[in-house]
């Protein structure tokens, strides 16, 4: 899994059609792609690392607060070209991304964790649709994790 994390003071996604679907102030907006091969322990994994970054300031301004301790909330959006090969050309692959079937219930999990296991309120996006993502970034501080990197 891949996961590119920014935060933020706002973050909304909405789906043409049905307007605003998630929506969350201050917090994390994380975009997260499946790849092909990634399990139960990528998606613990994943939000572990997520509610456990420490990149929100403390009263010195020092990046050293958890998501928890500021109390923020998670905006959590499929992204699977995050999964894209473009050591080739111009044009990317994405035979790395997981099928669609895959990569929707690990997205879920990922958030159910992070409900669950550390108490986090999460907003998602769709599975699969064209979405509109809006964040006004605070920092910016924008992280970039792999759950492959760990092993």
């Amino acid at each position: 899994m891949r996961a590119v994390i920014q935060r933020v003071r706002s973050a909304s996604v909405g789906v043409a059609g049905d307007g605003v679907i998630g929506e969350i102030g201050i917090g994390l907006l994380v975009l997260l792609g499946v790849a092909d091969g990634d399990g139960d322990d990528d998606g613990a994994w994943m939000a572990r690392k997520i509610a456990g970054l420490r990149i929100f300031p403390d009263e010195q301004g020092r990046m050293n607060r958890d998501l928890e301790a500021a109390g923020g909330d998670v905006l959590l959006v499929s992204q699977f070209t995050l999964q894209a090969d473009c050591r080739r050309g111009n044009r990317p692959s994405f035979i790395a991304a997981a099928a669609p079937e895959i990569a929707a219930p690990a997205v879920e999990r990922v958030g159910s964790i992070l409900r669950a296991r550390h108490g986090l309120h999460v907003e998602n996006g769709r599975f699969g649709a064209s979405m509109e993502v809006r964040l006004l970034n605070d920092g910016p501080v924008t992280i970039v994790l792999d759950s492959r990197d760990d092993r």
